[in-house]
Parts: C-alpha cells; structure tokens; sequence
C-alpha cells in the first residue's frame, strides 16, 4: 500500500511569456489566430516599416558623409605631422589638425553605432514569439498604436507541453518528504473529484525553504501533457506517493468501529461467532485502512452490520444474491 500525502494544486506552464514590443508603432498585421500554437522565432506581428527604413536610411547616409570627412581630416594631420617634423608648421597647428581627425573619427564610430540601432530597430518592427507555445488572448488588433517597452502584453504564450503542478505540503511532514524523496517519487493528479483517471509524474522541485506565513512547503511535478488537457491555472487533486509498504495489513474501512478503548474490529470464527480484536490504524486510503497491530492476513472482519453483534454472537455469512429481498 502506497504512503501518500494529500493536497490541491495550481497547474503552472513550464515557460511563459508576455510578448511585448521594444519599439514604437502601428501595427499592419497580425500573423496568427488567438489560441493558436507557434513556434519560437514565428512572427506575430508587424508594424509598419516604413518608419524604421528611413531612420536606417538617414543613419546610413550621416555615416558615409562623416567617413568621407573622417579621411579627409586625417590626410590633413597626416600632411600637418610631416610639416611639423620639417619644422615648417607650429606645433599648435598640427595637434589642431591631429585633434580634428580624432574627432571625426569618434564621430564616424557614433554612426556605425546609430546604423547598427537602425537595423536593429528594423528588426524589432517584425514581433516573433520568443518561446514555442499557445497563444491566448489577443490585446491588439491592426491599426492600433503599440509603445515601446510597455509592460502591457500584445498576447501571452503559454508551453503547455510539459506542465506542472504546484502543492504545497504542511510542516509536520517536511522531514518525511526530505527523508523518502528520491529520483523515483512520483506525484499523482486528477482534474476533478468525478474523474477517476489518475496522472502522473516525477517530483521535480523541492523548495528550500518553508513558507513562515502558511507554515507549507512548496513542491512541483511534471506531466507530459500531450494531449493537453491541464491547462494553466486550473485546481487539481493532488496525491504526493513517497513510500510503498509490500506488507502492509488492510482491510475494508467500514470494518473498523470505534470504541471508548480505542479502534476495534470484529473477527469472524470459524464456529461462525464473532469476537472482537482491537487494532491500531495507522492510515486510511480511500474505502482502506492500514492496520499496523492487531490483525494478521487472512483473517476474516465483519464489515456490516455491527451495531447488531456482540462477541460471542453466531452471524451467517450471506452472498450479496442472497441478500437481495
């Protein structure tokens, strides 16, 4: 019987992303449907060009006129340096014209920059998707006037393929976590308390520290999701198995009674009398209960009926037809 400990969990994607725009624009088209799945790199958006060619344009131009003026002033400190050294020019001149080229040449420097922005700005006008995913909610349309660098998403992708499940578990049972965690602990989920299909996964995170506030611990597992059927945000059941007993000793929930001594049950002879045995429990799991004392396999409890036994008592044991009026 496997030891699991109970929870809800939040269903997270594995990445996320706002997608947002890094320049100014109008948006001319929109390059995919709400909803739909992209690649990394797909292009979403596109905002009109035409802005950013001319800027390029104008960059290009500054940076070819201030090339050509950049030469220029350097043959004139070149011709300025060999004047100096026949000591036809003063000093004085000579380091004006060095510094003039060296201006210049910062100056051409400055425009290979701006041309380098230019192009990147170019680029920027088409949006891509910065991670593989679902789209969501589509925030603009064509024709809308995006900022750049807003903290407002154009859309939000969502990688859906894996997912995971976050749960938090009580402080009493850290040390149990730490002490049976393994490469093998699984984490088991159900969508609703009607589903009876179970999926699972491996544990892939254990928080390193213990929330003071909830006074819980944070953990995650994976699940393929392939089908996509979570989805990010939805509650799930959550079943965290960190041990299996090989041997342990259940039976039926119902068959146990409580008393003022504690937990009974009662056993069925083989005369057909009933007595009773007392048990320790040690947990229950669904309709099952876990006894640690008291019970050994294959003896026989009573499961119905045992507010009309005593011990002592003979019972005939009856099959469910027979049962039937």
């Amino acid at each position: 019987m496997p030891f699991a400990l109970t929870a809800t969990g939040t269903v997270e994607p594995i990445e996320t992303a706002a997608v947002g725009s890094q320049v100014g624009g109008v948006i001319v088209r929109v390059l995919f449907r709400e909803g739909q799945e992209v690649r990394q790199g797909q292009s979403l958006f596109q905002l009109d060009p035409r802005p950013f060619r001319a800027a390029l344009a104008e960059a290009i131009g500054d940076l070819a006129k201030d090339h050509a003026q950049a030469l220029n002033a350097q043959r004139d400190a070149d011709r300025a340096l060999q004047l100096f050294n026949q000591k036809v020019l003063a000093r004085s001149d000579w380091e004006a014209k060095d510094a003039a080229a060296k201006s210049l040449a910062g100056t051409v420097r400055a425009d290979s920059a701006a041309v380098a922005t230019a192009q990147l700005n170019l680029h920027y006008s088409t949006i891509r998707a910065p991670i593989a995913g679902r789209t969501g909610r589509l925030m603009v349309h064509t024709g809308d006037l995006v900022k750049a660098a807003t903290s407002d998403p154009l859309v939000t992708i969502n990688r859906v393929h894996p997912v995971r499940v976050s749960f938090a578990v009580p402080e009493n049972a850290v040390s149990m976590v730490q002490h049976y965690r393994s490469r093998d602990t699984k984490v088991w989920i159900r969508a609703s308390d009607a589903d009876s299909v179970e999926i699972g996964g491996p544990l892939v995170f254990v928080d390193n520290a213990v929330d003071p506030s909830s006074g819980t611990l944070l953990l995650k597992g994976e699940f393929a999701n392939r089908d996509g059927r979570l989805l990010p945000g939805e509650f799930v059941s959550v079943r965290l198995v960190l041990y299996v007993d090989p041997r342990a000793v259940v039976i039926p929930a119902p068959a146990v009674t409580n008393g003022q001594q504690g937990a009974y049950v009662y056993l069925l002879n083989p005369d057909s009398t009933v007595s009773t045995r007392m048990v320790s429990v040690a947990r229950t799991i669904d309709d099952w209960a876990v006894v640690s004392h008291g019970l050994k396999p294959g003896e026989v409890v009573i499961t119905d009926g045992q507010l009309r036994l005593a011990p002592g008592s003979k019972v005939i044991v009856r099959s469910p037809a027979q049962a039937q009026p």
